[in-house]
């Protein structure tokens, strides 16, 4: 239940970030539709906005609905999403045919079948301006632990798509923008393109150092925290919108999380130079404390379970030379290699917990860069594979190729693990790190195939500005809306967690993590014959 929890938390801080990140109302509602159904495990999602003039739900958004059902409209109290506008309320129906509020226009037109649906209202400020709907739960019913998520996420869409219209009235005209400026929940400061403030909201007068008065300029304001990037990079950018983390350490922490968002002059209907910004944030500092205490406790668990694991391993090791002698057989002697194998597993995982609790806290500065040959590495990492992954055993090795068996002896399935670095043979890195890396996607390519026989191909090229280092498999490849989770920490691509295929969740997250701290990247091309997972170092 505690780990649900967790995972649905989890789930609904990172819908939010998503949500908050959207300014542009059009790709916000498409967000919105895409997540929908993720959040609730169902198989598909309908967004209704409120037409304000005749009081109607319309489709704004209707991803691969017919033209004719696009152009439906709903009356308060017609079908289930016009009973959940009328009356304001959340609604479940696991069995939509036996519900005579269900309007069955929709599937009629088309051809869709609507089994279970679950409705919340997007309420702002009290007034419903819309209905999400999930539809037809993927693995049973809806719950109310369904609902309440649901509801969550559907009041974190209703803020956004509220925002997002408040930012377009913005962008239109000065009046808007002063309403705007009132009604977000945000803070917010208006400055022109010298970084003088011109506007700013009550929330952002709390949390800045003296007020923010027309005139004031930004340096004065955040002159007691530490920005990144810095405000002179800020104001000189030429980008669109830019992130921003903003900390002050006395005389109590506070860390601030937003988006600058550069302005054009408008001058009819054509952009007439740099307008300003318009800084967006929010107070994250229970947040990253958060973060601090999970980090700070995994270190503590992780740490504690080292020492009395080191006792049961040289315990271990007397044993299991005791039944090499044979002066243990029979039941005995395989509850020794029983025990042997689940203690590997288990200081394995240990020793993922102890890496990914290091790499969070590294900085960057500390790598040890330098050249490393990629055969090497492989070597090392192949090693760091067979000792912390149970039931993994290299069997052989020739010029290009290494060869493992994976699982039971009687059912062991053979591994062939090629490589090709002819055409970059060494690339710029810390070198444990870079170890650590290959090991994670190697063993994962291994662990989440399921064929008897499996292929790992590891090769490397030269890249505009580095190296790209690719790792395939055979596999049955990840679907695409999991690409941006896997690198999530204590997150598997699975459709539950049952413990089948051994790990935390952690090892695309600290591969991630060190390919950020290279100023690298790390991302992933699935399909059903296998994934692909490319890591690029700069020179």
């Amino acid at each position: 239940m505690a780990d649900q929890n967790l995972e649905n938390l989890e789930t609904l801080i990172t819908v939010s970030r998503l949500l908050s990140s959207k300014l542009e109302l059009s790709d916000l509602l498409l967000y919105i539709m895409k997540l929908a159904a993720r959040v609730v495990n169902s198989e598909r999602a309908s967004l209704y906005l409120v037409d304000e003039r005749t009081s109607e739900l319309y489709f704004d958004v209707a991803l691969g609905l017919p033209e004719s059902v696009q152009k439906m409209r709903l009356k308060p109290g017609e079908g289930i999403a016009g009973t959940c506008y009328r009356d304001g309320k959340s609604i479940i129906i696991n069995d939509v045919s036996a519900d005579p509020r269900h309007a069955r226009k929709v599937d009629d037109e088309s051809g869709f079948v609507t089994r279970s649906v679950l409705a919340c209202p997007m309420v702002v400020k009290g007034s419903v301006i819309g209905v999400v709907q999930a539809i037809n739960h993927l693995d049973g019913e809806y719950s109310d632990r369904d609902l309440k998520n649901f509801e969550a996420f559907a009041s974190q869409a209703a803020v956004a798509i509220e925002n997002a219209r408040l930012f377009s009235a913005v962008k239109e005209e000065k009046r808007r923008l002063q309403i705007f400026f009132t009604q977000t929940g945000e803070a917010a400061l208006l400055a022109d393109a010298s970084g003088n403030v011109l506007l700013a909201n009550n929330a952002a007068r709390a949390y800045l150092s003296g007020a923010p008065e027309m005139g004031a300029h930004l340096n004065h304001l955040f002159a007691e925290m530490e920005l990144t990037p810095g405000l002179d990079v800020l104001l000189a950018s030429q980008e669109k919108t830019l992130h921003f983390d903003a900390m002050r350490q006395k005389p109590k922490k506070l860390y601030l999380e937003g988006t600058a968002i550069r302005l054009e002059k408008q001058s009819g209907p054509k952009a007439d130079g740099h307008g300003g910004w318009l800084l967006l944030f929010r107070d994250v500092t229970a947040q990253r404390q958060e973060e601090a205490l999970s980090r700070n406790f995994l270190s503590l668990v992780s740490h504690k379970l080292k020492t009395p694991l080191t006792v049961i391993n040289g315990y271990i090791g007397l044993l299991s030379d005791e039944v090499r002698k044979g002066s243990i057989q029979g039941f005995p002697a395989t509850a020794v290699d029983t025990i042997a194998r689940q203690e590997k597993r288990l200081g394995g995982l240990v020793e993922q917990l102890i890496s990914y609790t290091t790499i969070e806290e590294l900085d960057p500065s500390a790598l040890k860069k330098t050249l490393v040959p990629l055969e090497n590495a492989l070597t090392e990492a192949a090693k760091l594979c067979e000792s912390s992954t149970a039931s993994l055993k290299l069997s052989e090795t020739e010029p290009g190729t290494l060869r493992f068996a994976f699982g039971p002896e009687s059912s062991a399935a053979a591994v062939v693990l090629g490589y090709d670095f002819k055409a970059a043979p060494e690339l710029l890195a810390d070198k444990e790190l870079l170890h650590g890396v290959i090991a994670v996607l190697v063993s994962n390519a291994i662990k989440f195939n399921p064929k008897p026989a499996r292929s790992v191909l590891l090769k490397s090229a030269p890249a505009e500005g580095g190296i790209e280092m690719t790792v395939s498999d055979d596999g049955p490849g990840i679907p695409p809306e999991e690409h941006d989770r896997i690198f999530q920490k204590f997150y598997q691509a699975e459709a539950s967690f049952t413990g089948q295929v051994e790990g935390w969740g952690l090892g695309l997250a600290y591969a991630k993590k060190v390919m950020e701290a290279h100023g690298g990247r790390i991302t992933v091309r699935s399909s059903a014959s296998g994934s692909t997972f490319s890591c690029f170092f700069p020179s």
